[in-house]
């Protein structure tokens, strides 16, 4: 019997009471039992400076470590100036470096992007994709996920509200799980 695949999750929002946030803990509650979703912290993370790969901070050695040790990756992100946050975007750069030693490449993704406007943070979600393909992550193209109207997507309890929502994300889930499975590296 296979294993449930463990799961980085990025959430690129540092907000305490963050929609992102929110979105990504109702999913790892819908999850159990199919995929292991961990949030993995990235507000700590010193900004990457080339400088400084040859002795990294132990907050990037931590971060790479927390990412290798996972099967798959699921980013949730809002949206600031039609791109991702800073804090992603930095993640992103510890991640990749030193040049040859990705923790990234082969990983496969997905891409939720929760957002209080109508377009649901559809262009940071579409340029972190950008940034995706070039760190070799095989990210999951459908179901699309572009959450608008955050504000109203959660009950008191954390809990998306929505029954169509629901169904939704658990489709997206579902096809999230598949995704992994089909490309999933072995561990040796």
């Amino acid at each position: 019997m296979a294993s449930i695949p463990k799961v980085a999750v990025l959430v690129g929002s540092l907000r305490k009471e963050s929609f992102n946030r929110r979105m990504a803990l109702a999913l790892a509650e819908m999850a159990r039992g199919t995929l292991d979703l961990q949030q993995v912290a990235i507000g700590a993370l010193p900004l990457y400076n080339q400088d400084l790969d040859a002795t990294p901070p132990p907050e990037w050695t931590a971060f790479r470590d927390a990412v290798k040790a996972c099967d798959a990756l699921l980013f949730v992100t809002p949206e600031y100036n039609r791109s991702v946050p800073g804090v992603l975007k930095n993640a992103l750069d510890v991640g990749s470096r030193p040049y040859g030693h990705s923790v990234w490449g082969g990983k496969p993704g997905a891409v939720i992007s929760v957002s209080p406007g109508a377009i649901g943070g559809f262009g940071a979600n579409h340029h972190l994709r950008q940034s995706l393909v070039f760190l070799d992550v095989p990210t999951l193209a459908q179901p699309e996920a572009y959450l608008g109207g955050a504000a109203t997507l959660f009950d008191a309890e954390g809990h998306i509200a929505s029954e169509g929502t629901r169904g939704f994300m658990q489709k997206f889930l579902d096809a999230f799980a598949a995704w992994i499975a089909l490309h999933r590296r072995a561990t040796p």
